[in-house]
């Protein structure tokens, strides 16, 4: 069996085996990173490959799992100005977290655990239920009272069982961190298990061969927990260690202006997160993190790109949810964040991508 790498702390250096059921660095409690530097393959080695994000081999920390659900390989299309949308809803949970889900079902059951737990806003419980019943794992995921009522249908649909949580997004994480410290129990943690973010990163390896072997000048992307962002940040950086890309993308941090620690860190040059911010309602309702694990080192990688933070109100989340339908692409209120904060020329005549992360079908119209 190939081995695993290993994981570490990023803050402390803890390094944590790749046999472990351990969740969080055992020294300060924060998120893991995989020690796991890969070479991605050239654009025309990929050519007759499988056509989903494991056609990236080389570039993921584990062999392609029994667990696949043919996740990847979503259409990029374009919507103006030089801006273009990638259909990440078209996966088959209908959110871009298949992408993370499917390594930590495979990292699952290459561990055994007596258990799996996950706590979302909806999305990525459905992604890591959805994974755990291919997998024939056991799961339970914990989600905020006020979790849209389809996704938790679809949640349960796929046989997990559901804790809800009374409060906020963070007391359901707080929540599932209780149970993920239960002996024999696996944390699929979309925010603290690296493998996630590994997944995420197949989103910018799959621009780059649409592109023909570039990527835009700015990449959108919806940052709550930041995982589509850190991903992202692997990405460009393999892409550009080995030499199959010239220039790095701006990374351009999009949150709800309801819920926006990062941008108000940002606004204050600030390294981590300055302050408290209130869990306001927001329609964004996947990205209302008030304090996102990884925030250092999301601010760290939107400034090493030379990116910035933008936030949206709720009325541009509305306008631009109808907008987007207008062309035919339905999409949840927190999937059309990204399009809100560029659709009104912020990027002059850069060229760039957002991501369409969620489908309409999961939350309705914003506001109806």
């Amino acid at each position: 069996m190939t081995p695993l790498p290993d994981c570490f702390c990023p803050v402390d250096g803890t390094r944590v085996s790749a046999d472990s059921l351990a969740w969080c660095c055992p020294v300060c409690r924060g998120p893991l990173d995989l020690d796991f530097a890969p070479t991605p393959a050239s654009l025309k080695s990929l050519a007759g490959r499988v056509n989903s994000l494991w056609r990236y081999a080389e570039c993921l920390p584990l062999p392609a799992p029994p667990v696949s659900l043919g996740e990847g390989r979503t259409p990029l299309v374009p919507l103006k100005d030089g801006v273009s949308a990638k259909l990440d809803f078209l996966m088959p949970t209908l959110s871009f977290k298949d992408r993370g889900a499917v390594l930590l079902a495979g990292l699952a059951l290459r561990l055994g655990p007596r258990q799996v737990v996950a706590d979302s806003s909806g999305n990525a419980g459905t992604a890591v239920a959805a994974y755990c019943a291919r997998a024939q794992l056991p799961c339970t995921v914990y989600v905020p009272e006020g979790t849209s009522a389809k996704k938790l249908e679809q949640i349960g649909a796929h046989g997990a069982r559901l804790e809800v949580v009374g409060g906020d997004r963070e007391a359901a994480a707080l929540a599932a961190r209780e149970a993920a410290d239960e002996e024999g129990t696996f944390y699929a943690s979309h925010v603290f298990n690296p493998y996630f973010l590994h997944g995420t990163k197949t989103y910018v390896h799959e621009v780059w061969e649409d592109l023909g072997g570039r990527l835009p000048e700015v990449l959108v992307l919806p940052v709550g927990n930041g995982t589509l962002l850190l991903g992202a940040a692997l990405a460009v950086a393999e892409l550009h260690a080995a030499g199959l890309i010239d220039r790095r993308p701006a990374l351009y941090a999009v949150q709800a202006a309801a819920v926006a620690p990062l941008a108000h860190a940002w606004d204050e040059g600030a390294d981590d997160l300055v302050g408290v911010t209130p869990a306001a309602p927001t329609f964004a309702e996947g990205i209302a993190i008030p304090r996102p694990p990884r925030a250092r080192q999301i601010l760290r990688a939107v400034r090493e790109s030379g990116g910035t933070v933008l936030t949206v109100t709720e009325d541009r989340i509305r306008h631009a949810q109808s907008d987007l339908a207008s062309q035919g692409l339905y999409v949840e209120s927190t999937g059309v964040a990204c399009w809100a904060a560029v659709r009104d020329g912020v990027l002059g005549s850069r060229t760039a991508v957002v991501p369409l992360c969620g489908a309409g079908a999961k939350t309705g119209l914003a506001g109806a």
